[in-house]
């Protein structure tokens, strides 16, 4: 048996279909997709979800079958370190030894090296020995696993017996392929663009694969109207006006049914709402004596849930509204009294608008917090207000190490929750701050619409944005100086010079990456401290990506080089370095090394905190003098040196630009090294597209509810 030319086993001569005969697959597959009720695809998911616990639960088999003799499969990677989660966790029990063994007897059988074990038994428990040798394709859920990886590991266990074609195959690769989609960004995928990843993945029939993983319930089929441009374009290209044009969309089951979650969860928070009354409980009203009287004879309260809630009026709000600083804060006060759910837009400069908000509604007796994305952010938000303000992390909130603290139901103990970042929340992590607010709690997500949006998948507040189903109350405050004009015009797709006589803004020009990153560490170590008096410790490094001449590896090593020389004698690190661990995909804390020796790592970070790292999950660090921008997201700095190499085109966008330029402070030098792509990028290309469909959710959950 040969191998095709992505390790996947030979197909059998003589069945391949011809592209008529998958082209009528399709169609009878998504026509089957298209008749199904709306609620047929999570029954579905339900019942194998129930097929899968159960047999998950079934008695291990006491002895193990016979290893093939062929073992002679290309080994599948080591995985690299899985991200610590955001949040501390109760850690699982560790495995026991005979799991181990047996886990790592199937793995070296199939080729595999024996470090995947313990994520194996991670992911599927103490039958993970069995359900390997059971489903080798299951290898591809682990971490830097593979296709190719999959079919070598399948064919060392299962030798000639095992085809391209194998249903068990099917259904890991359609899961691989929306994963893959899913760490682009996307919530959901087209049928035919899941199609095209299986084809290129060798998939002889994609059309029955999609079937079988269906079937599974670990991937639900979904129908949607098309509207807009898009509805034109198809209906165009069919030339069938009877029936409005659609498209069918795949997605995984968790992240369909955190989509769903959270357009529900959204509706009945406004559902449930409930504005106060003139005449009520007024925050800042002087208790009577009897209530008084009442409160001391009363025993000590449980928890915050027995605390009567405060329900200040529309005069109350009116008044608080009227003192706001500014017309946009006067506006975002109004919104907020009379809906569970407003939208706030704006720059850096408009974070003073929810500033305004959290001070008027404490005052009004509410229980108010806001919640950011950094402890960066959190500082510089907190400086907005009065000492003392509530403002957390949204791991803080979540957690419940800082904050309200949960009432007796486990909801958050908040009348009003002011979240900024909004952008950066995927809908999983969204649908999770969703369900922790009570019914009548107030919500406002503020942030930058311009911006990138979340490491993880779905495009939470734009969609939010373009549904209109809220009120939103766009700033206009603009971000002053050079830099902030410069930003608001690369918003509008154009990219400008802009007049900055105390050199805020600086471009120079690069003719390729290694002059590019000559360029960038002289103006950290040099040009800006001495210039500007902005010191090195002060600046950041940012460019599209980690590899290339000019990545983030290439201008560490650089930077390394001229501000902290050594032999990284600590797992690549010295005393004095700059680092970066990434907790959760998305999170990024920048640290400096301490010193390091048997414990690990020592880290110091910018609150002054320190934290020992474990060489066991050193890997997890990176130099921290340059960042990618997506690293970058919720902090700025005095100053920031943007790298745009000559090989960033495919990455650039609006959105990429706007948030790069925009993380300096007092200070933005451009090093430029990409020709024409920038300026096309700005002007052309808004930002890189996405496949969600909470959208819809909320239009159809909208129409019901008429």
């Amino acid at each position: 048996m040969s191998d095709t030319g992505n390790g996947a086993p030979e197909a059998t001569p003589g069945v391949r279909l011809t592209a008529e005969e998958k082209a009528a697959k399709f169609a009878e597959l998504a026509q089957r997709i298209r008749g199904m009720q709306p609620e047929d695809a999570a029954a579905s998911a339900a019942r194998a979800g129930a097929a899968r616990a159960e047999a998950s639960m079934a008695e291990a088999p006491e002895s193990e079958p016979a290893v093939p003799a062929e073992q002679a499969a290309p080994p599948v990677p080591a995985p690299a370190a899985p991200a610590a989660p955001a949040a501390p966790v109760l850690r699982p029990a560790e495995p026991s030894t005979d799991v181990l063994q047996r886990t790592v007897a199937v793995l070296s059988a199939g080729g595999a090296p024996v470090e995947l074990a313990a994520a194996a038994v991670a992911a599927f428990g103490d039958g993970a020995a069995e359900r390997l040798r059971e489903d080798p394709w299951a290898v591809l859920g682990l971490p830097g696993v593979r296709p190719e990886h999959a079919d070598h590991f399948a064919r060392g266990l299962l030798g000639a017996s095992v085809g391209p074609d194998d249903p068990r195959r099917a259904q890991a690769l359609v899961v691989w392929v929306l994963e893959q989609a899913a760490l682009r960004g996307h919530s959901a995928q087209e049928l035919s663009e899941v199609a095209a990843g299986l084809e290129r993945l060798r998939m002889p029939e994609p059309a029955a694969a999609i079937e079988e993983a269906l079937a599974d319930g670990r991937v639900l089929p979904f129908q949607e109207e098309l509207t807009g441009a898009e509805a034109h374009a198809s209906a165009a290209g069919d030339g069938d006006e009877d029936e409005p044009p659609t498209r069918t969309l795949l997605a995984l089951e968790t992240l369909a049914m955190a989509e769903v979650s959270l357009a529900e969860k959204l509706l009945q928070l406004m559902a449930s709402f409930v504005p106060g009354e003139d005449g009520g409980e007024q925050g800042g009203d002087e208790p009577s004596a009897e209530s008084e009287s009442e409160s001391e004879s009363e025993s000590e309260p449980e928890g915050p849930a027995e605390t009567a809630p405060v329900s200040p009026g529309p005069a109350a709000w009116e008044a608080a509204a009227e003192a706001a600083p500014s017309s946009s804060a006067t506006a975002l006060i109004r919104a907020v009294a009379g809906s569970a759910l407003v939208l706030h837009t704006g720059g850096e400069a408009a974070r003073a608008e929810p500033a305004a908000l959290l001070a008027a509604a404490t005052g009004l007796g509410l229980r108010a917090w806001a919640a950011t994305w950094t402890d960066q952010g959190k500082a510089s938000f907190a400086a907005l207000g009065e000492a003392g303000s509530p403002v957390v992390t949204l791991a803080e909130l979540l957690s419940g190490t800082a904050g309200p603290g949960r009432a007796a139901d486990g909801t958050l103990a908040l009348d009003l929750l002011i979240v900024l970042d909004a952008p950066l929340l995927d809908v999983e992590l969204a649908a999770t701050v969703l369900e922790s607010l009570a019914d009548g709690t107030r919500l406002v997500l503020s942030g930058d619409p311009g911006q990138l949006w979340s490491a993880g998948p779905g495009r939470f507040f734009a969609d939010l944005l373009a549904a209109k189903v809220c009120p939103a109350v766009a700033s206009r405050t603009p971000d002053f100086g050079p830099i902030g004009e410069l930003v608001s015009g690369v918003g509008i797709g154009e990219l400008q010079p802009v007049e900055a006589p105390d050199k805020e803004v600086v471009i120079l020009t690069a003719k390729d990456g290694g002059e590019a990153v000559h360029r960038a560490v002289q103006l950290l170590t040099d040009s800006i401290p001495r210039a500007l008096g902005i010191p090195a410790e002060q600046v950041v490094l940012l460019t599209p990506g980690h590899g290339g001449p000019a990545g983030t590896r290439a201008l560490n090593a650089a930077a390394k080089a001229r501000l902290n020389p050594g032999p990284g004698r600590f797992g690549g690190f010295d005393p004095g370095d700059r680092v970066v661990e990434s907790p959760a995909p998305g999170v990024v804390r920048p640290a400096r090394v301490v010193d390091g020796d048997a414990a690990g790592l020592h880290l110091e970070y910018p609150d002054g905190s320190r934290r020992t790292v474990p060489p066991a999950e050193a890997g997890r660090l990176r130099h921290g003098w340059a960042l990618t921008v997506h690293q970058a997201l919720g902090r700025r700095w005095p100053a920031a040196v943007v790298v745009v190499p000559e090989d960033a085109a495919p990455a650039l966008s609006r959105q990429w630009v706007y948030t790069a330029f925009g993380r300096g402070e007092r200070h933005l030098s451009v090093v430029h090294a990409a020709g024409p792509a920038l300026v096309q990028a700005v002007a052309e290309r808004p930002a890189q597209p996405r496949t969600t469909r909470l959208r819809a959710i909320l239009a159809e959950n909208a129409v019901e509810a008429d």
